[in-house]
């Protein structure tokens, strides 16, 4: 495991307003809807103008790795993407394909990094959000492997909702105790893993939560995690 940070720069997103009722107006009236919102890719960013002024150390301090695809719940991805970026690591988003990533909820990027142009060893924290993404992923052998050598280097792995169903499906949950969203639970068990209702479980490399609300905590524990194996 390294932390190389010398090569992609992390996205800033633009955004744009969904649908939503004309204030004053009759029932039912509505704001015509802009376009959906996406982020500048890498190259849009690299602009000067363009650039993300979050402090003199940013993207110096390790790597990050967010493995997720289409439909990924927004604030599971976005909350804990930029509070990386503010902390100064550099952030990949990595997708099976590469290429446009669009959320559960309508926000995207339209650059990702393909999990075959990427090396496990290059990350010093794995994050999985939830929403519908785990369920492609986990169904991806490509995305299993990725995820078992990055376990296997040790590297703390976060995981939140339907996150752990690619915990599951990479034969990491034996043994571990687990949360995640309460559908998710049964999985979790039937794997050989101990499910505990709770904002944020501990276990070992393993840190999962439930949900967006518990996020904060979460992403919290995990910059410790950081800042522990990065120190600035």
């Amino acid at each position: 495991m390294s932390s190389n940070t010398s090569t992609r720069t992390s996205p800033a997103p633009t955004l744009a307003s969904a649908p939503t009722p004309a204030l004053g107006s009759d029932a039912g009236a509505t704001v015509t809807a802009g376009p959906v919102p996406v982020l500048p890719s890498a190259e849009e960013l690299a602009a000067r103008d363009n650039r993300v002024a979050i402090g003199p150390d940013v993207a110096t301090r390790g790597r990050v790795a967010i493995l997720t695809a289409d439909r990924v719940e927004d604030v599971e991805f976005f909350y804990p993407y930029y509070r990386f970026v503010e902390e100064g690591y550099a952030v990949d988003v990595i997708t099976p394909s590469g290429g446009a990533l669009t959320g559960y909820k309508g926000m995207g990027l339209k650059e990702t990094i393909a999990l075959d142009q990427v090396d496990p060893r290059d990350y010093d924290l794995l994050f999985i959000p939830g929403g519908l993404a785990p369920g492609e992923l986990r169904r991806d052998p490509r995305a299993i492997a990725f995820v078992q050598a990055v376990a296997g280097w040790g590297t703390t792995i976060g995981a939140v909702c339907h996150g752990p169903q690619v915990l599951v499906d990479a034969g990491l949950v034996a043994g571990r105790s687990m949360t995640s969203w309460h559908e998710v639970a049964p999985e979790i068990t039937a794997a050989g893993g101990t499910y505990l209702d709770q904002a944020l479980v501990e276990d070992g490399q393993f840190i999962t939560s439930r949900k967006p609300g518990d996020m904060p905590l979460e992403v919290s524990r995990l910059l410790q995690r950081l800042t522990a194996a990065t120190p600035a």
